[in-house]
C-alpha cells in the first residue's frame, strides 16, 4: 500500500550571490516523502541510513545552521564589504540581533533540521538491525537537539501520520527527556570507534559526546522560551556528574589531546580527538569564508573575528591556538620558523598583520594593489579588504583540502565540557588541573589560580572557536544579551529564535516565541 506522508515545513530556495560570496545553492522544499509500503515502512534502512549520515553535510555550510550558531556571538562578524555580503542584509541582522520571524537563515535552518529529523525517524520505521536503529537515533538526536537549542521547542511527526495531521509540539522538557532517550537507549547497541582521522560513523562515544553536551545544557533545553530568557539557570549537581561519567567514557574508548592542535583539523592526521566527521559537505567553506588573496586559493574576501575575541587569545602569544605565519622552509615570521607543509602563503589561526607569500614576499591585495595587511578594526558596513582578523583551521595546504572530514564533535569540547561540570559542581581545583591538562597539550601557560567561569568560557572560545558551538556557550554562561562590537541588542528573548512565519501558517500547533 503506497501512503504520502508530508512534513510541514516553510518553502525556502536559497540562492547566494555569485559576486564575492558565493559557494553553494541550497534549496529546501515543503518536503513530501514517498513510502512504497512492505514491512516496517518500507525502504532500505541502510539506504536510508546513509541519507541520514549525509544530512550532516548541512552544518558545513556557511549559511543557515552555522550561521545561527557564529553570527550571532561574540566571536565572528559578517562586514558588508563594497557589493560583497550585503545580502539585503540577512549577515548584517544575524550580527546585531535584529532578526525577525522572516529571516531567510532563520527559516532556512528550521526546514533543513525538521527534515532531517523526519527523515531519519523513516530510517526507524524499515525495519532496521538494532545498530542501525541506534546510529538513526542518535543522529535524530543531533537533529533535534539542534531545533531544542535554536527555538526551545520541537515540531514532531510520526511517519504513520498522513498530511492531514499536524505534527504536534514538544516542550522544552518533552523535548529534552525524547532526546536524551533516544541517545542511551542507543548506546548498548553502538559499535565502539577509537579516535581516527575519517570517523564517519556514529558511535558509543558520539553517542556520549552528545549525552554530556545535553545534560550539560540541561539548565537552559528545558526551560520554556519564556523562562530560558529570564536567566538565572541553576545547574544540578547530578547533571554535572552524568556530564562526567559521558566524558570519562569517551576516555576510555582511547580519545585524547592532541600535542599539535592545528593537526585537528587535517583530514588525515588527526588521530587522538575526531569523534565525528561529516562524510558529506567540506570544510574547504571555512577557509573560503573568510580569507582573500590575490594568488590561488582566493577566497570570499568574507567574515572575521572581533578585535575584543582576538585579544583574549592573543594574552598568551604561547599559545599554540593563535597560530602561526606562513613560509617555506626556513622562512621565519612572527617567531615561528616554518618547515615546509604551508605551500600557499596563507598562516594558521588567527591571521592579522601583513600577509605572505609562500616565499616570503608581501602578499598584494588584489583590488587595492596595496599590502594585504589585515587590522584588528573591522564595520559592520562599508569594510575593506584589509578590514579584521581572519580565521583559518581547514588549511589549504592540507593534501585533502576540500575533502569530506569536517569535524561534528572532538574530544578537546568533550574536555572541556568535564572542567566545566567540575566548575558548576564547585570543584574549582579540580576544574583548574583539567584546564592546565588543556593548556600544557596546547603549550600555553598554566593558571596562576582557579579558574572561574568568565575564564572557562575564555578557555571554550580559545579552544573551540569558529566550530558552532560559541552562541550555545555564551547563553548557558549568561552573556549572549550583553554588548559588543557593533552589536547593541540586550534583548533577552533573542535566546531564541523566532518561530519561521511560515511554519506558523502550516501548523496551528506552533505558538511564536515572546518577543516576535
Amino acid at each position: 500500500m503506497k501512503k504520502t506522508v508530508k512534513l510541514l515545513v516553510g518553502v525556502m530556495a536559497l540562492s547566494v550571490a555569485a559576486v564575492g560570496c558565493t559557494d553553494l545553492t541550497v534549496e529546501e522544499t515543503d518536503s513530501t516523502f514517498v513510502d512504497e509500503g512492505g514491512s516496517g515502512g518500507g525502504g532500505d534502512p541502510a539506504d536510508l541510513l546513509q541519507t541520514n549520515y549525509n544530512d550532516l553535510g548541512a552544518v558545513t555550510d556557511q549559511a543557515n545552521i552555522y550561521s545561527l550558531h557564529n553570527h550571532t556571538s561574540d566571536e565572528m562578524i559578517p562586514p558588508t564589504r563594497g557589493v560583497d555580503w550585503g545580502d539585503n542584509g540577512v549577515w548584517r541582522t544575524l550580527h546585531a540581533h535584529t532578526w525577525d520571524p522572516a529571516h531567510s537563515y532563520v527559516t532556512g535552518s528550521w526546514n533543513q533540521l525538521n527534515e532531517r529529523v523526519f527523515r531519519a525517524s523513516q530510517t526507524l520505521d524499515a525495519g532496521p538491525s538494532a545498530q542501525q536503529a541506534a546510529e538513526a537515533k542518535v543522529l535524530r538526536a543531533y537533529f533535534m537537539h539542534q531545533i531544542l537549542d535554536f527555538w526551545g521547542v520541537v515540531p514532531f511527526r510520526e511517519v504513520d501520520e498522513g498530511p492531514e495531521i499536524d505534527p504536534r509540539v514538544l516542550t522544552a522538557q518533552e523535548a529534552f527527556d525524547f532526546i536524551l532517550n533516544d541517545l542511551e537507549s542507543s548506546v548498548a547497541d553502538l559499535p565502539t570507534i577509537g579516535p581516527g582521522a575519517q570517523n564517519h560513523q556514529v558511535s558509543k562515544a558520539f553517542a556520549n559526546f552528545l549525552i554530556a553536551k545535553m545534560y550539560l545544557n540541561k539548565a537552559v533545553y528545558t526551560l520554556s522560551p519564556t523562562d530560558r530568557a529570564a536567566g538565572g539557570y541553576t545547574f544540578d549537581n547530578a547533571d554535572m556528574d552524568a556530564v562526567i561519567a559521558a566524558v570519562d567514557a569517551i576516555e576510555a574508548d582511547g580519545y585524547s589531546l592532541d600535542p599539535d592542535y592545528f593537526n585537528i583539523f587535517h583530514p588525515t592526521t588527526s588521530a587522538s580527538e575526531g569523534i565525528m566527521h561529516s562524510p558529506s559537505g567540506s570544510p574547504a567553506n571555512r577557509m573560503y569564508m573568510t580569507t582573500h588573496y590575490s594568488q590561488n586559493p582566493s577566497g570570499w574576501n568574507g567574515f572575521t573575528t572581533l578585535a575584543d575575541f582576538y585579544n583574549v587569545a592573543a594574552a598568551d602569544a604561547n599559545d599554540q591556538r593563535l597560530g602561526f605565519g606562513p613560509g617555506t622552509t626556513g622562512f621565519d615570521v612572527n617567531g615561528w620558523t616554518f618547515t615546509g607543509d604551508n605551500a600557499t602563503g596563507i598562516g594558521y589561526g588567527f591571521l592579522i598583520g601583513q600577509q605572505y607569500n609562500d616565499d616570503g614576499t608581501e602578499t598584494i591585495d588584489s583590488r587595492s594593489q596595496n599590502p594585504l595587511s589585515f587590522t584588528p578594526d573591522v564595520p559592520l558596513a562599508g569594510a575593506s579588504t584589509d578590514k579584521g582578523i581572519r580565521i583559518m583551521k581547514y588549511h589549504p595546504s592540507s593534501s585533502d583540502f576540500g575533502t569530506q572530514n569536517y569535524i561534528i564533535a572532538r574530544y578537546g569540547d568533550a574536555f572541556l565540557m568535564r572542567a566545566e561540570a567540575l566548575l558548576r559542581k564547585g570543584d574549582a581545583p579540580g576544574a583548574s588541573t583539567e584546564v592546565d591538562e588543556l593548556r600544557t597539550a596546547r603549550g600555553a601557560a598554566l593558571l596562576s589560580g582557579n579558574i572561574d567561569l568568565a575564564g572557562m568560557l575564555d578557555e571554550r572560545g580559545k579552544e573551540l572557536y569558529w566550530e558552532g558551538v560559541r552562541r550555545t556557550d555564551q547563553i548557558r554562561f549568561e552573556t549572549f544579551t550583553s554588548t559588543w562590537s557593533e552589536k547593541s541588542v540586550t534583548d533577552a528573548d533573542k535566546v531564541v529564535f523566532p518561530i519561521p512565519a511560515v511554519a506558523l501558517g502550516s501548523n496551528p500547533n506552533l505558538t511564536q516565541n515572546p518577543g516576535y
